[in-house]
């Protein structure tokens, strides 16, 4: 196992009815910006939790931030900051929004002329940050337990991390309930997000890990078990609950803590949806499995483990284990409702050279736990995808 330094600051508020909790959780001198994304926190309700909760505190809002956040309108949100003199923030939504609260908490301090140099810098630059809050209404990122964010601009079509202590969320309230008026899409999607992010941080090479591989072991079998129904049967809190523990726990750095980690589906990922507007988590469904297919002999001891461990595959030699590993995976995903081929999507191979040139353009050269996915191998990565 190597080295490593562990450190999650994030107050964790779950359960039902717990929205308003977080009157005793912010300042009561606070002057608020509520972030959220489209229409539904207001159509749901859950804004209006929101705003009873936070009783008599200066509250703005700042609505609209998009999927994929964009530099573009947080940039907005960041204006609004300085001019109202905010000093707490509360994302209320997903990923999306609570990525982008996080930049805008590290925008709005920022002394550079150009809030972009912080995703060029990837967060080293920051410097302080806006305190904030997350109320999560969908489980999928993780990001409602870590010091991470990717922010896209539009005008260039660039997807960029940010990572840095500072924007680690105060609290985050979770209350399973609020999953229930998500659709189907979102729900898979979700599902898909938490299995990927998990296995990019186990599917590597053995570093005799062992709690670290089971915790992550058994966040892939409560999916499986759960995932279907989650998507195809009547909302049950239950399973949401297990949803929403499970995709939190998969990216708040405790299965990551001291073992190599990958992370190319992601990168690749993200090139689809910037060009072509994928969702992120079907991306990740696309790429994933040629990844593990054309990558097996770099990954060949986690590959025989993961189809042993997780799918309970042992008979076969190694390679018919793996490849019976690699169809479990990509069967599991289509049961989910998402499609796990470009051409599912309307690609076809003359797609695949600008997502490699954008890699290229990126800097995204030396992918992988051994930084050896070069752009040649990620273009048969993509062409195998098809």
């Amino acid at each position: 196992m190597f080295n490593f330094d562990f450190y999650n600051p994030t107050r964790i508020v779950f359960g039902k009815e717990t929205v308003a909790k977080i009157d005793s959780l912010i300042p009561e001198n606070a002057r608020v910006l509520v972030l959220y994304g489209g229409t539904s926190a207001e159509r749901t309700g859950t804004l209006a939790e929101v705003r009873q909760a936070l009783g008599q505190r200066t509250v703005y809002e700042f609505g609209g931030i998009e999927p994929n956040p964009t530099f573009e309108t947080l940039s907005e949100a960041v204006a609004l900051v300085r001019a109202k003199n905010i000093d707490f923030l509360l994302a209320v939504g997903g990923g999306s929004v609570i990525d982008g609260t996080k930049f805008v908490a590290s925008a709005a301090h920022f002394e550079g002329e150009d809030t972009w140099q912080i995703l060029e810098a990837w967060g080293s630059n920051i410097t302080k940050a806006v305190p904030f809050g997350v109320v999560l209404t969908l489980p999928a990122t993780g990001s409602e337990m870590n010091s991470a964010a990717v922010i896209t601009r539009s005008a260039t079509k660039t997807k960029a991390l940010l990572s840095n202590p500072l924007v680690f969320p105060q609290f985050s309230v979770l209350d399973p309930t609020k999953t229930f008026t998500l659709p189907a899409r979102q729900l898979a999607n979700g599902v898909v997000d938490a299995f990927v992010h998990t296995v990019e941080q186990y599917l590597t090479y053995p570093v005799d890990a062992r709690v670290q591989d089971r915790y992550a072991e058994g966040l892939l079998q409560t999916l499986i078990e759960i995932g279907p129904k989650v998507v195809g049967e009547p909302t049950d809190y239950d399973s949401r609950a297990n949803l929403m523990w499970t995709a939190t726990q998969a990216l708040n750095g405790l299965i990551g803590a001291g073992v190599p980690q990958d992370w190319a589906s992601h990168f690749i990922g993200h090139e689809l949806t910037a060009i072509h507007e994928i969702d992120h988590g079907r991306t990740l469904a696309i790429v994933l499995p040629s990844i593990m297919d054309l990558r097996r002999n770099n990954k060949r001891a986690k590959l025989l483990q993961y189809a042993h461990r997780v799918w309970n595959i042992t008979e076969g030699d190694d390679d018919s284990r793996i490849d019976q590993a690699i169809q479990k995976t990509r069967e599991f995903f289509e049961e989910l409702g998402v499609k796990t081929r470009l051409s599912d999507y309307g690609m076809t191979e003359k797609d695949i050279e600008p997502i490699i040139e954008q890699l290229i353009k990126h800097g995204m050269t030396k992918l992988g736990e051994h930084q050896d996915i070069t752009p040649e191998i990620s273009r048969q990565i993509l062409k195998a995808s098809l």
